[in-house]
């Protein structure tokens, strides 16, 4: 490990530690919500840095798998225990909201910072064309169940069987997109995506990856215990805690390394990266807790969103396809994509 890893592993073991004795000492709901969160974040990117670990040893493939697989495993365990306690606004809205947090809020802070720094940057263009279409599919599979309810279509009658439909689609063309990974196609796999330093031992890797995901569980659920007093004594509706504060805490902010990256003008990989996240949510995460609700014991979850949820996602994988089409990027455009981010949470401030 490196000495930014190692702070990394200290912070998270202190933060964990701290979020335990404050919940189960029933100390301030505010002060206990954001330590939870802080420590959260920090197991989110530690997940990350195992899976990546992991993948470095087993290939470009094999680390795509590992990613979609692992790397949502601390939004997913929030989702699960958010789901059981009712919380299905919240889902949807952290959902929705960690394909925005990547593909508007990380992404153009990256194209800023890295076209402040670098100038003008170039990457390829076939790898991210690629992701945008799949997520125009993942839009249309969300988009789909809500018309078909507000439309008031025969098929409202049956949005549960629409749901559980979308989301199979969805899978298959995840394992798809996983078959082309291990081929290596050059269309899904970004280029120069090695690691700069040697990865850790196998032993190590495991065991990180392992505690960290516990940990990971465990702060979850303590997480979902505090939101809702937390946002009663705030003033923060569930919509925008789970596009905001659940998705930031849960998701973003272990990809930040596509910001480094994008410091670094290794501006194929950063896109790569960051946009592999949003991809991630859409045709992974989102199916498979809908098939997971039926069986979690709380109320099922469907696509059915609320039609401003769906008009943002549906603008942000537009102007994401517009900003990647070309294959360079300009400071400007990741100020544009912080604005469109910024004024979508503004939005949703009020319910």
């Amino acid at each position: 490990m490196n000495k930014k890893e190692k702070s990394i592993v200290g912070l998270s073991t202190v933060a964990t530690i701290m979020a335990g004795t404050l919940h189960y000492t029933h100390f301030n709901v505010v002060v206990t919500f954001v330590v939870t969160a802080a420590a959260l974040a920090l197991l989110a990117m530690l997940v990350g840095d195992a899976t990546e670990q992991l993948g470095a040893r087993l290939g470009p493939g094999a680390t795509g798998i590992l990613q979609s697989a692992l790397g949502n495993l601390p939004e997913l365990f929030v989702c699960i225990f958010a789901l059981r306690a009712g919380l299905t606004d919240v889902v949807k809205a952290a959902l929705v909201g960690s394909i925005l947090g990547n593909s508007l809020l990380l992404f153009g802070v990256a194209l800023f910072l890295g076209g402040i720094k670098n100038g003008k940057q170039y990457f390829a263009s076939e790898p991210p064309k690629m992701i945008a279409t799949l997520m125009m599919l993942a839009v249309a599979a969300l988009m789909i169940p809500t018309l078909a309810k507000e439309l008031h279509a025969p098929a409202e009658a049956h949005i549960g069987g629409l749901s559980v439909a979308c989301s199979i689609v969805l899978l298959v063309v995840l394992a798809a997109n996983i078959y082309f990974s291990v081929k290596g196609d050059s269309a899904v796999v970004p280029p120069h995506a090695a690691p700069e330093h040697a990865p850790w031992s196998m032993a190590l890797t495991l065991g990180v990856l392992g505690v960290a995901s516990i940990g990971a569980a465990a702060v979850s659920e303590w997480f979902i215990d505090g939101l809702q007093p937390a946002m009663a004594i705030l003033g923060i509706n569930q919509t925008f805690a789970g596009l905001v504060v659940v998705a930031i805490a849960g998701n973003a902010i272990e990809h930040l390394v596509g910001i480094e990256l994008a410091l670094k003008n290794q501006a194929d990989y950063a896109v790569s990266v960051i946009l592999n996240s949003s991809l991630q949510v859409a045709l992974g995460l989102i199916p498979v807790l809908v098939l997971l609700s039926y069986v979690l014991g709380g109320p099922v979850l469907t696509l059915v969103l609320p039609p401003l949820l769906v008009a943002a996602l549906l603008l942000t994988a537009i102007v994401t396809a517009f900003v990647v089409y070309d294959g360079e990027s300009i400071w400007l455009e990741g100020l544009a994509l912080v604005g469109l981010y910024v004024i979508v949470a503004a939005a949703f401030w009020w319910g």
